[in-house]
Parts: structure tokens; sequence; C-alpha cells
């Protein structure tokens, strides 16, 4: 058994059989219920009936899908070969994951189910941004703090001229489409499947979208202070997503998505910089940062550094959105 993949939150481990056959054990964060697993088993049956590729719960000896241990929630899955990667390196890939989103949302659109484990204020960002002036007033003390403030009142400072996201309606969505959570033929490049499925929801598809894009149009992923937008990553993602989804998506929809994704960017900033203080969320790399705070105070910047490239090529975004939804 060794560990698998470099998520945030679950602890993930690739599992050999005496066969040689590989499957995916995974503990759950404490924040998700153990009811997310029945959640992942109606959304992956719906998938693999319309064809799509997907990882399934292996159900235990006594049918099962999950076991309750003194440390947590632990299931099995299925293994599918590929590649996950933590950055996207070419127009190419932004357009590979743009198809295979639209081919999850359209598989999943007529979907009747009720989530059970669903977390709510997913995308609040007004909460988001409390609980980081709560971590400013609870943490003075913090040895980083000097160096933290500056961060956190720029993130607010911006917060406070995002645009209002129109109301628009609720749609099945992955709730946390990073590039990271997607798997590649390593060969082909094809987009094979999404992974990690404890975030399934409903919400508007703006903010599905959006979180999309800050992920897929920063071309040097989450753990560098100097990140950028880029505008030919922004095309091509929504292009392949058009080719699979484009009589979906509504206009007011597509109208929504570059004020949903520089609101996605700032919240995420607040998220990372409240952990840097708060430190007990995020996981994070003691190969290249010293601490957990500093690890999420350079999150924090980089994503603060997008949210300003985004919002300084709004116009020119606007027009692509506009363009290839038309």
């Amino acid at each position: 058994m060794e560990p698998l993949g470099a998520g945030l939150i679950n602890q993930t481990f690739l599992v050999l059989a005496d066969d040689d056959e590989r499957f995916v054990l995974q503990r759950l964060h404490s924040i998700f219920p153990a009811d997310v697993n029945l959640d992942m088993e109606a959304v992956t049956a719906r998938l693999e009936a319309r064809g799509l590729m997907t990882p399934r719960l292996i159900r235990t000896a006594s049918g099962g899908l999950w076991v309750e241990t003194d440390d947590g929630i632990w299931r099995m899955m299925t293994y599918i070969p590929g590649v996950a990667i933590e950055r996207v390196e070419s127009t190419a890939r932004a357009r590979e994951a743009g198809q295979l989103l639209g081919r999850f949302h359209v598989a999943l659109s007529d979907l009747d189910y009720e989530f059970r484990g669903a977390r709510s204020g997913i995308h609040d960002t007004a909460r988001h941004l409390r609980n980081l002036h709560t971590a400013l007033e609870a943490h003075r003390d913090h040895p980083a703090f000097d160096r933290i403030l500056p961060v956190a009142e720029s993130i607010i400072d911006a917060a406070a001229g995002l645009a209002p996201l129109p109301r628009l309606p609720a749609r099945v969505v992955h709730g946390d489409p990073k590039i990271s959570n997607f798997i590649f033929d390593p060969q082909s490049g094809e987009g094979l499947c999404l992974v990690d499925l404890d975030t399934l929801n409903r919400m508007p598809l703006p903010l599905e979208l959006g979180d999309a894009l800050r992920s897929w149009c920063n071309p040097v992923g989450e753990d560098s202070n100097k990140t950028d937008f880029s505008v030919r990553r922004f095309r091509a993602a929504l292009t392949g997503y058009a080719t699979e989804a484009g009589d979906w998506i509504t206009p007011p929809e597509a109208g929504a998505l570059v004020d949903a994704t520089l609101t996605i960017i700032l919240e995420l900033a607040a998220r990372f910089c409240a952990d840097a203080l708060n430190e007990r969320y995020f996981a994070w790399n003691p190969r290249r940062f010293s601490t957990r705070s500093e690890h999420n105070r350079v999150r924090a910047q980089g994503q603060l550094a997008a949210w300003q490239a985004c919002r300084a090529k709004h116009s020119e975004l606007s027009v692509i959105a506009a363009e290839v939804f038309d």
C-alpha cells in the first residue's frame, strides 16, 4: 500500500492485491458525513449507465459501501489507470478537461436524486470572508500574523468590489472540478474520468465552471504566489466544454461565467488565508514549505494574483465566453 495523489483533504492510498489487481483505499476527512458514499454510488451508477468511465465503490462482505472505525470512515474503490496533474500545461489539456466536464454535466443533467451528504454553503463567499475576519481576530498572536495580515486586507478590499451574481437554477455538479480531480490517459491525453466525488451537489453552473476555470487557467498551479490567468486556456476550456454541453448551458449562465470565476478565485484566496492562521484544514507540503501556515499564505497570495490578472482581462474574457456560447 502506498499514498496516492496529492489531495488536500482526504487520505488516499493505492492498494496492490496478491493478483496484481489495484484498488483505491480512502479515509474521508471528518468534514464529510458517511452519507456522501450514498451520493457517490447514485452518481457513479448513472455515469456508468451513460457510458462514462468512473470509479465505483466496492462493497464490503456485508454489503456496505463504507466501514467506520475509531480513526474515521474508510471506503474502497475501483482503480482507473491514468495520470492526474497539478496544473494545465497546454491549451490542448484545457480543451480536453472542458470536454470531460461537459460530458459529466450532461450525463447527470436529468438525475432525479436528493443528495444526502452534500455540504451547505460550499460557495457561500460571504461566509468564507467572515471566517477570514474571525481568523484575524482570533490569531493576532500567530507568529506569522504580520505577514498574513496584508494579504488578508487585500482580499477583503477586493471582495468589496465583486459584482453580484444573478440568481440561476441549481444544476447537478461535481463541486470541486480543479484539474487534479481529472484523470487523463498518459499516452493520448484523453480525459478519462473525474475523481474525488465527495463534493457532489446542486449549485448554479457558473460557480462550478468558475471553480474549474480558476484552476485550469492558472499556468503555474496553486503552490506559487506568481500566478497568472491564461486567456488562451480559458478559450480552449470553454470551446471544449461547448462541444459537449453547448446546447445545455443557457445565455444567462454563460454571461455570468467571468464574474463567477472572479468570485471563486477570491473566495479560495480567503479560505487559504484563513487557514494560514487556523492551520487545521488544508493539507500542506513539508518538503517545500517550513509550516502549514507558510504554504497556505503562498496559496492565498497566488489566488490573489490570479484574481488581479483575471480582473484585468475581464472584457476580453467576456467577449470570448459570448463567442463560444453564441
